[in-house]
């Protein structure tokens, strides 16, 4: 199930990336999956973002049990 995002006036690409994805590096993917709104800087309230599924990434230099290996 995709996750929707709503948003308030001033919300701008990079913003919406922190909130929802929790980090602004992924604002390309957000747009990507967006691009009706790929021209928009600055949104106005109101409007519904599609939210793409990210694949969180482990670091190998992470002990294993910090990477979930047992």
């Amino acid at each position: 199930m995709s996750k929707k995002y709503t948003t308030v006036l001033g919300d701008m690409w990079d913003t919406i990336a922190y909130k929802t994805l929790g980090d602004e590096k992924y604002t390309d993917k957000l747009i990507k999956n967006n691009l009706q709104h790929r021209h928009t800087a600055i949104f106005p309230a109101g409007i519904v973002i599609d939210i793409p599924e990210i694949e969180v990434e482990v670091s190998a230099k992470l002990p294993p049990w910090k990477r979930g290996i047992v």
